[in-house]
């Protein structure tokens, strides 16, 4: 039996614990077990899991996406480098949920219930990882890097290149230790990710693990629309910062109008962020391809947001933003790194480019 929260906003003393844990694991780098264990007792792991595999049963795709856009915000608000895994593994439950055979899904049910965890993992060194058939199955060459909890989460689905044809989707363990190499994730933040190195040279696979068809990983607008749920733990780091910046905020700084000023700016920044975020998860849940450049443009919004929140938490804190052990460090470490999301310029340009082609708003409701 899958134990489900009544609701996915539910966190109450969860926030709490993570935020913690958040900050031992900080401090010591490792995966964060202990975390995840408290994810999978609370059933958030598989609240967004398809329902025929223990998920939650929504009314339909945007109320589906609206929880899911409040719990990526929360978790992130408890920890980022949690709140990148969690990202990953409902990016795997979707892919799942999609492309996913009965055996498949099956599999999943059985594996939630006994608390694994999923990861996805696509980026790769030269030459790539490439998948090859044989007499015996299949087989994979190559391997995975910054691949988010190598050596820590159960399973991960991973891209991997036929000889001929657009990528394919495979479910591979991600646990097994001799093939996992963290030796050089050596950061200054997002340490518990665990963002290594994978080695599937070797592996071999049956049919059962190969996900979906060929190109579906690709299938837009869900590629590129998805990463409104990485904006959404961003968010939620962003809503940290802001309420650390608060608490942080002496009597004096209080009273000084101009530090007001810089602290207003700052809500003003979060709040954007969390408006742009929001509407792109409703258009996201619409599986329309004009979703595509509102969630481009979004990325942007969310990365001046919190850039900007980062720079008034350390103007308004002053030098304690920068002590070892204050929560406004470790956030601020974190969002640093997380934001470096692959192509945020080239994605922006692209939405610009979309918007000057016709009108992306939707709806009729042209504001040119």
């Amino acid at each position: 039996m899958i134990k489900r929260p009544t609701t996915a906003l539910h966190f109450g003393n969860l926030s709490s614990a993570l935020a913690e844990f958040g900050a031992l694991y900080d401090a010591a780098p490792a995966y964060p077990a202990k975390s995840v264990e408290l994810l999978v007792r609370s059933g958030l792991h598989a609240t967004f899991a398809p329902p025929e595999c223990g998920g939650e049963r929504f009314s339909d795709a945007v109320a589906e996406n609206i929880a899911l856009f409040d719990c990526l915000r929360f978790v992130g608000r408890a920890d980022l480098s949690l709140g990148r895994i969690f990202e990953g593994h409902v990016n795997a439950l979707k892919l799942l949920g999609w492309y996913g055979t009965e055996i498949q899904k099956k599999r999943l049910r059985d594996d939630l219930s006994l608390g694994r965890l999923f990861g996805c993992w696509a980026t790769e060194p030269a030459p790539g990882v490439t998948l090859e058939a044989d007499p015996f199955g299949w087989r994979l060459t190559g391997a995975k890097r910054f691949a988010t909890g190598a050596g820590g989460l159960d399973f991960a689905i991973v891209t991997a290149r036929p000889i001929e044809g657009p990528r394919r989707l495979a479910i591979v363990p991600a646990d097994v230790a001799e093939r996992a190499d963290n030796g050089d994730w050596r950061v200054r933040g997002m340490r518990a990710t665990m963002s290594g190195a994978y080695d599937l040279e070797g592996l071999r696979l049956n049919d059962d693990d190969l996900l979906g068809a060929p190109g579906d990983y690709d299938r837009e607008p869900r590629f590129t629309a998805g990463a409104w749920r990485f904006c959404a733990v961003h968010l939620g780091g962003t809503e940290a910062l802001l309420a650390e910046t608060r608490i942080a905020m002496s009597e004096a700084a209080r009273s000084d109008p101009l530090q007001r000023a810089t602290f207003g700016g700052a809500v003003v920044a979060a709040r954007t962020a969390y408006l742009w975020t929001r509407e792109a998860a409703l258009r996201a849940a619409a599986d329309d391809i004009d979703a595509i450049p509102f969630v481009q443009m979004t990325r942007g919004v969310v990365e001046r947001a919190a850039l900007d929140v980062m720079e008034a938490a350390a103007r308004i804190a002053g030098t304690r933003s920068a002590f070892d052990g204050q929560r406004i460090d470790k956030i601020t470490r974190d969002l640093s790194l997380y934001l470096r999301q692959a192509g945020p310029d080239h994605a922006r340009d692209q939405a610009a480019i979309a918007w000057l082609n016709h009108d992306v708003w939707g709806s009729g409701d042209d504001l040119w």
